[in-house]
């Protein structure tokens, strides 16, 4: 059994919660804004999906399922099998058009790297990389998604 370890990151993106979520939500484009995300592939049930992470020498794959979706507001998933992961996103409209897209992760680090990694240095790492995939995601929709 590994350890879990839990991310939280935010962007402030310059268009209605309505766009955001429209891009987002198309999950087989995730690859083109998550760099560690290789594909996602919708499954037969349509809150099911099969994805695959290739970081740093590391190879994982696991399917998720959305346990909550409320348009435009947010997205909960977790994992049912592969990966322990789980996280939601969540959509903030401001003003003039903009939204602020808060994203939770969770995962549990395999046991296997568990013992070979800080969990503090491997957050940091993490964060700052799911921060700069926000940004990135943040950037394309700006760019008009």
């Amino acid at each position: 059994m590994g350890r879990w370890l839990e991310h939280t990151v935010t962007s402030e993106v310059k268009a209605p919660a309505a766009k955001v979520w429209e891009v987002w939500s198309d999950l087989e484009a995730m690859p083109r804004w998550m760099r560690w995300i290789e594909s996602v592939k919708p499954l037969e049930d349509p809150d099911l999906t099969d994805w695959t992470l290739a970081a740093q020498g590391f190879r994982f794959s696991w399917k998720a399922r959305i346990t909550q979706r409320v348009e435009a507001q947010q997205l909960h998933w977790e994992s049912v099998g592969g990966l322990p992961t789980k996280g939601a996103v969540r959509f903030y409209p401001e003003a003039d058009n903009r939204t602020v897209v808060k994203l939770s992760v969770t995962y549990e680090l395999p046991g296997v790297l568990a013992p070979l990694m800080e969990p503090s240095i491997l957050g940091g790492i993490v964060t700052k990389e799911l921060q700069a995939n926000l940004d990135r995601f943040r950037d394309l929709v700006e760019a008009g998604g």
